[in-house]
């Protein structure tokens, strides 16, 4: 029993920087900003106790609710036309003959683009006279205008799908490295073509993977708010103000820590639940 606490000890003292680090900066955070939801932060006269007054503001606000809508309304577009690029990304990879590692280059590129430049270069591709317009003058099609309220978030889901498909690409790719190939090899010997082999082996050996990512994006673009503030500042006419945004001009715009603790305490709220239920649908999947 003694050995047995020693070793433990030991392996507690080589994670103890790690756990005080990680609830200094994860879980005191947290904690702060459940307690400033029930209070009016103000750092010069101090900090008065108000109750569930930052919440009854913040659910009367009409921007609230168009900043749910839009964060809804983004997550669903990312997931039904982002979301499975690098799936398909990596699966077209992975039957490839040659230069496989060539096209993981390729592939993972746009990922590691700064972001001052890559938000400067889609607002040029995006511009009236950019490149993409001037294809489509070419073709005799007319301008498509990326800037309206009716395309602001098409814009957006373009642009994050090209930055960021390249990191899925290479985390799906070490999934189908995972398949043994014994399954592909007797396929083909059955007669099993390329569609077929995708369709009974490569989709189900990775569908843990698949749920895990699509789990992680809702999350990621639930919390949107970079390329929404940068390109288009939650416009036009709120048509890309999304949920993070509305708390940041919130905290950082008005001054109000307040509200923006308490937006960001249902945020947290609504995706432990979320966490939750995925959880246990998963579980319920893997015990069927």
């Amino acid at each position: 029993m003694s050995r047995k606490t020693r070793w433990y000890f030991w392996g507690l003292l080589f994670l103890l920087p790690e756990i005080i680090i990680f609830f200094i900066f994860l879980w005191m955070p947290i904690f702060k900003g459940i307690m400033y939801s029930f209070y009016n932060v103000d750092f010069v006269s101090g900090n008065s106790f108000v109750g569930w007054q930052n919440f009854k503001e913040v659910l009367s606000n009409p921007d609230y609710y168009t900043a749910i809508k839009n964060t809804l309304v983004y997550m669903g577009l990312a997931a039904l036309i982002g979301f499975w690029v690098p799936i398909a990304m990596a699966i077209a990879v992975s039957e490839l003959k040659w230069f496989q590692g060539s096209a993981r280059i390729v592939g993972y590129l746009p990922s590691i683009i700064p972001a001052i430049v890559l938000y400067g270069m889609w607002q040029w591709f995006f511009d009236a006279v950019g490149p993409i317009n001037s294809f489509f003058n070419y073709l005799g099609l007319p301008d498509f205008d990326f800037y309206s309220k009716e395309h602001a978030v098409f814009s957006l889901i373009i642009l994050e799908t090209w930055q960021n498909f390249g990191s899925a690409t290479l985390i799906y790719i070490a999934g189908l490295a995972a398949i043994p190939k014994d399954l592909y090899e007797a396929s083909e010997l059955d007669g099993a073509g390329v569609w077929a082999r995708i369709r009974y082996i490569t989709l189900p050996s990775i569908k843990n993977l698949i749920l895990l990512l699509l789990v992680l994006q809702l999350i990621a673009t639930s919390q949107a708010f970079q390329s929404q503030l940068l390109m288009f500042g939650g416009g036009p006419d709120n048509a890309t103000l999304t949920y993070l945004l509305l708390t940041t001009r919130e905290a950082f715009t008005f001054m109000n820590f307040g509200k923006a603790s308490a937006m960001g305490v249902i945020m947290f709220a609504f995706l432990l639940v979320f966490s939750i239920i995925t959880i246990k649908i998963r579980r319920g999947g893997d015990e069927a």
